[in-house]
C-alpha cells in the first residue's frame, strides 16, 4: 500500500553493484529500510545525493507490516541545505548528530513527533549563525522525545559533578532554544557534552562510543 511521508536519512549501505539499502526515519512508520536500485550506476544522474545522511525527504513509499526491506515509489528533497556543507563547524556538528541519532533513535513510538523534531532541528542548524552550542541543546531536546527528558541539573548529572559556572550554564541549556546566546569556553563545552553523553548512556542500552566527539572537540577548541 502506498503512503506519503516525510523522512530523515540516517545511513545507507551499498548493495550489489549499483543498489543501496537506505535507513530512513519516517514520520509515519519510524525507522524503515528501503532498497533503491541502480542509484549508483553511471546513468543515475547523482540520485545518490538524495540518500546522504541527514537529507530531508518527501517520499511516497510502499509499506507492509513486518517487512524487513521495502521500496520507495517517489522521492524528492524536502529542504536543500544552504550552509551545513559549506560551514565546517556545522559540518562537524552534522557528522556528530548523524552518528548520535543512529545510536539513540530506535523507538518506533511517537514517530511523527520525533521526525518533526529532527526536521525542524536540522533546518535550524542550517539557518542559525552561531552553532557552537547547537549539539548540546539538541541532545537535551531529543531526550524529551525519547521519554527521559530532564527537568533539573541533578537528573542530568546523577552522581557526577560540574563546577558552579558549568552548572549555571546547564540550567540555561535546559530551557534554551537553538538561537539562545549562551557564553561558555571550550573546557565547559567539552565537560557539558561529556555529561550529556553519560546521561544518555544511563538511559539507552549498549549506547557505545560516539567516535565523532573528537572532531567536535577539535573544531571548537
Amino acid at each position: 500500500m502506498l503512503h506519503k511521508t516525510r523522512g530523515v536519512v540516517f545511513r545507507f549501505t551499498k548493495y550489489g553493484e549499483t543498489s543501496i539499502i537506505v535507513s530512513i526515519f519516517t514520520e509515519l512508520f519510524g525507522l524503515q529500510s528501503y532498497i533503491v536500485n541502480s542509484v549508483r550506476s553511471k546513468s543515475a544522474k547523482n540520485k545518490i545525493a538524495l540518500f546522504q545522511p541527514l537529507t530531508l525527504l518527501d517520499l511516497v513509499v510502499y509499506h507492509r507490516e513486518n517487512a524487513d526491506i521495502l521500496r520507495i515509489k517517489e522521492v524528492k528533497c524536502l529542504y536543500a541545505y544552504q550552509t551545513i556543507h559549506q560551514d565546517i563547524r556545522k559540518s562537524a556538528i552534522a557528522m556528530f548528530l548523524n552518528e548520535f541519532v543512529n545510536k539513540a533513535v530506535k523507538d518506533q513510538s511517537h514517530a511523527e513527533e520525533i521526525c518533526e523534531f529532527l526536521i525542524r532541528s536540522l533546518i535550524s542548524l542550517d539557518e542559525i549563525s552561531s552553532p557552537e552550542n547547537f549539539h548540546l541543546i539538541f541532545l537535551l531536546k531529543l531526550s524529551r522525545y525519547l521519554g527521559f527528558g530532564p527537568q533539573t541539573n541533578e537528573e542530568v548529572l546523577g552522581v557526577w559533578l560540574l563546577n558552579n559556572e558549568e552548572e549555571d550554564i546547564l540550567e540555561k541549556l535546559l530551557i534554551a532554544e537553538y538561537d539562545t546566546p549562551i557564553t561558555m569556553n571550550y573546557a565547559s563545552r567539552k565537560n557539558l557534552l561529556e555529561a550529556l553523553l553519560r546521561f544518555y548512556e544511563t538511559h539507552i542500552d549498549n549506547f557505545g562510543e560516539i567516535k565523532s566527539v573528537q572532531v567536535l572537540k577539535e573544531m571548537f577548541n
